[in-house]
């Protein structure tokens, strides 16, 4: 039965009335607006009214029907649950019978409403739409068709799990054959929906699609030369995703295919282009790129390297002709959200300093503002890639372009040539090498290029190099280069002043003590740029002066170095209120310079501390409350509490006994034991990493919640949590060497988890150190209650333990394993040859501990017999056979 509905007249007036006002420019009306509409919710035949003006009202302008169908849309993302049945019967029709609007906005806006209601789990309730859909894209009348075709479209992208599942009895197998006699449609617009329609199902393999693959393939091919800007771009789109999904299909025609996306990544239009670009970033990940590509790098390289080139556009929307922008205070949508790395505790190598296991810091990011991705950006990522590709195979294509564009007149095409020296450091850098002497000097002068855009990109591509830099006598490129950056950093322009901010942070990074003459010199510049900065660059500053404190470590310690960084940094602590975020940045800062600065930091502890105890302790209060009445009270930004648990870590490292006192007069370790249970991992994380250093620090404090905190360290040995685990272990680690022979009862808790990560395969480095530490710690303070586990991780312990460096926690470590040879010599014996390799990592052991060594390595000679020994050492490498002889006379 149809549903007869007809408006009352006043209702609709009062309703165009709202219509109109909610397109007034003036916030006020809008939000009074919004109050009415939520209000009229209430009327059960509201919604009536709105698909009336969508569909019906053709008298009104577009833009108020759409408007009204777009708050329908609303309506039934939030309540379609609660419409009348006889409501959504009337929406549903009125959306079939007006697809085909002669309006392209109004179809667009029926398209939308129609996905909407599908969405809402409403495709099993409206079975007849997609057959009804389906036929409709056989209508002679255009529109029909292309409303169709739009609402399909959404429906695939949005619904596609859906769509491919027996719920619905598998429409697909009638929609994509359906779909791919639309590819030769007469209507380029019809085309470009068919093509999108058939491209939700590449990535996920679905059986529909695959079993017409070689059918879609063939039809692409068809539409490679189209004069429609998006149907190419669609047909490029799915020729990416093809790379990845059926390689096997798109290998005969590989050749053509990359001649067509070479032509396509220089189309006129630049989405086209983009789309096509991408094609090279996916290849590049595939294991046969090098084979393929490598008859076609002549071409490609030149066309990547010119789309580097800043378009005019791109020009116009950087603002590249404003050269000072320093006083224009800072729009607060640029400020992108800030992730807060949390604390985790690694052990130094013998090869350099702290290894960080994601190393995304370089990513090529230098013009985060306009449309995030673009040609020029995806060009710069193709060469990258492709340069990691082919190494320095890739120069000889390379340097007769760079040559003609880093010294070109127009800055626009230096700018280009000065990104792609920074785009293949990484993957050509050893080929580079005797060009550089040459280059660095060029790219330090281009430093103060007049063009801005031009300073900023030296600043990126300089820190690409930053490590060659540092390795050569620092009088030679290193303080020349400091200097042009300090000066950067002080630019005019605020874009230069990111640029120079971040460079100067990676060149800390690579240079760490080297920088420490020079350290007067860059707090004056870094403490003025304090003054000068608008708010996003600050936070890049707080970033370069932590990064500062981690590179120079105690020799930032100096009274009058103190006395130029603190007190700017103290009084944007005290302007910042305890909800503002800018204090992640501030906290992560200051945690790095409280650990290099350690007794330097005194002064400033006091309110730093209480502050941070505060921090903890608002945001699980407000924990509770959203726990107990989600509807009253919001959920805590829980950033603040693992930010403020980091920095009392890197207090308690700093300050290390001066910390007691402040643990005293303070409930931290109460706040802790509820941190340590949070369900949010990196909060159990930050309060790991501080448990440790305050173990170190005053373990008067720690000791009598023992017996609450070890349960809970057990049940967190789940290398699931990488990080959680990491630093529960190295905390565990650390209670040992401080109980003593009283952590025998708490072995249990503990032990078999251990045993069983350090033999897990695939764990990562920093996870097995830790762990192999933390045992060996356990067995040095109970013997009896470890070493007859031995045989079980014996080999994963001294593989993983013989790469780092001598220290503290080694020493502890081995005496451990010495202690359980003696208490269960025949636990080593399989291994023994793992042990002595393990052994000869030590550059210089304590004497006591050398002793140890030396008494085992005999004891187990003589056991077996001359004979026995040299048949078993001759088994040992080289290097191995004489460092033992040389160091234990063995």
């Amino acid at each position: 039965m149809e549903y007869e509905w007809k408006p009352d007249e006043q209702g609709l007036q009062q309703i165009l009335q709202l219509l109109k006002e909610s397109q007034s420019p003036d916030t006020t009306i809008q939000r009074t607006v919004q109050q009415k509409l939520e209000q009229l919710n209430q009327y059960p035949d509201f919604n009536n009214y709105l698909i009336f003006v969508l569909t019906k009202l053709k008298s009104e302008d577009e833009p108020t029907r759409s408007l009204s169908g777009l708050i329908l849309k609303n309506n039934v993302k939030a309540h379609f649950q609660n419409f009348p049945n006889g409501v959504t019967d009337f929406i549903k029709s009125e959306c079939l019978n007006n697809i085909g609007d002669s309006s392209p906005l109004i179809r667009a806006t029926v398209g939308i409403l129609i996905t909407t209601i599908a969405s809402k789990g409403e495709l099993q309730n409206w079975p007849d739409l997609l057959p009804k859909l389906c036929s409709l894209l056989d209508s002679e009348d255009y529109n029909t068709c292309e409303g169709a075709f739009g609402a399909l479209q959404k429906i695939c992208e949005d619904s596609a799990e859906i769509l491919d599942s027996d719920v619905l009895d598998r429409p697909l197998n009638i929609m994509i054959p359906k779909f791919l006699q639309f590819f030769k449609h007469s209507s380029p617009k019809i085309r470009s929906h068919a093509v999108a329609c058939v491209n939700q199902f590449i990535i996920s393999r679905t059986q529909a699609l695959m079993l017409h693959i070689d059918s879609f393939i063939e039809n692409l091919f068809a539409l490679a030369g189209d004069e429609e800007p998006e149907v190419r771009k669609n047909v490029c789109r799915a020729l990416v995703m093809l790379l990845e999904v059926r390689m096997d299909r798109l290998l005969p025609h590989m050749h053509n295919i990359v001649e067509y996306m070479l032509q396509r990544t220089q189309d006129q239009d630049e989405n086209v282009a983009l789309e096509a670009c991408e094609f090279w970033l996916t290849l590049a990940e595939q294991p046969i790129c090098k084979d393929v590509l490598i008859r076609h790098l002549p071409k490609l390289i030149p066309v990547l390297v010119n789309g580097m080139k800043y378009s005019d556009i791109d020009i116009i929307l950087l603002k590249g002709d404003v050269e000072e922008d320093e006083t224009i205070p800072d729009s607060e949508q640029d400020i992108r959200p800030r992730f807060h790395r949390s604390r985790t505790v690694a052990q130094q190598h013998d090869e350099d300093g702290i290894e960080e296991e994601d190393d995304d810091d370089d990513e090529i990011d230098d013009d985060d503002t306009i449309s995030d991705w673009n040609l020029r950006k995806c060009s710069a990522a193709a060469l990258d890639v492709l340069a990691n590709v082919y190494r320095d195979e890739l120069l000889p294509r390379i340097l007769p372009l760079l040559k003609e564009l880093l010294f070109h007149h127009e800055w626009v095409v230096k700018e280009s040539g000065i990104l792609v020296l920074g785009a293949i450091a990484e993957g050509c850098m050893q080929g580079m090498i005797p060009y550089l002497p040459e280059l660095i000097p060029h790219l330090i002068q281009c430093l103060s290029d007049k063009k801005a855009l031009v300073r900023s990109i030296t600043c990126w591509t300089l820190s690409r190099y930053a490590h060659w830099v540092v390795s050569q006598p620092p009088d030679t490129y290193l303080k020349p280069l400091m200097t042009e950056l300090l000066k950067r950093i002080l630019d005019s322009n605020k874009r230069v002043q990111e640029a120079a901010c971040s460079a100067f942070a990676t060149l800390e990074e690579e240079a760490c003590t080297e920088l420490v003459p020079y350290l007067a010199y860059i707090l004056d510049t870094l403490v003025f740029a304090f003054s000068k900065y608008q708010h996003k660059n600050l936070l890049i500053l707080y970033d370069a002066i932590g990064t500062l404190a981690d590179s120079v470590g105690h020799h930032l310690n100096k009274p009058e170095y103190i006395q130029m960084l603190m007190p700017p940094l103290i009084q944007k602590w005290n302007m910042l209120k305890d909800e503002d975020k800018d204090l992640f940045p501030l906290l992560e800062c200051l945690s790095s310079v409280a650990t290099a600065l350690q007794s330097g930091f005194l002064p400033y502890c006091e309110p730093v501390y209480q502050r941070c105890v505060n921090l903890v302790q608002k945001t699980l209060a407000q924990a509770m409350l959203n726990n107990a009445q989600p509807d009253q009270y919001e959920a805590p930004d829980k950033d603040f509490m693992i930010v403020a648990l980091d920095l009392l870590s890197g207090l308690a490292e700093g300050l290390g006994g001066n910390i007691e006192q402040l643990v005293a007069r303070s409930n931290i370790l109460t706040l802790m034991y509820q941190c340590m249970q949070d369900k949010m991992p990196e909060v159990r994380q930050s309060s790991f990493a501080l448990l440790g250093d305050l173990t170190k620090a005053c373990f008067q404090h720690v000791k009598p919640c023992i017996a609450d905190f070890m349960p809970i360290l057990g049940t967190n040995l789940n290398p699931e949590f990488i990080s959680v685990c990491n630093n529960a272990t190295w905390a565990i680690g650390e209670i040992s060497i401080q109980m003593g022979i009283e952590m025998q009862p708490y072995i249990p808790m503990v032990l078999h988890q251990l045993v069983e990560i350090i033999n897990r395969p695939n764990t990562p480095k920093t996870l097995l150190e830790n762990t192999a530490i933390t045992i060996g710690r356990l067995g040095y303070v109970c013997p009896q209650e470890v070493a007859p586990m031995l045989q079980q991780f014996i080999r994963p312990w001294c593989t993983s333990l013989r790469n780092i460096r001598d220290n503290e926690e080694k020493d502890s470590a081995f005496r451990g394993i010495c202690t359980m040879i003696s208490v269960n010599p025949s636990g080593v014996i399989q291994d023994f040859i793992f042990f002595c390799d393990a052994v000869a990592s030590w550059i210089n052991p304590k004497d006591d501990l050398r002793d140890m060594f030396c008494k085992i390595l005999h004891g187990f000679k003589n056991q077996v017999g001359d004979e026995n020994w040299r048949r078993f050492s001759d088994q040992f490498p080289l290097p191995l056979k004489e460092r033992l002889a040389a160091f234990y006379g063995v």
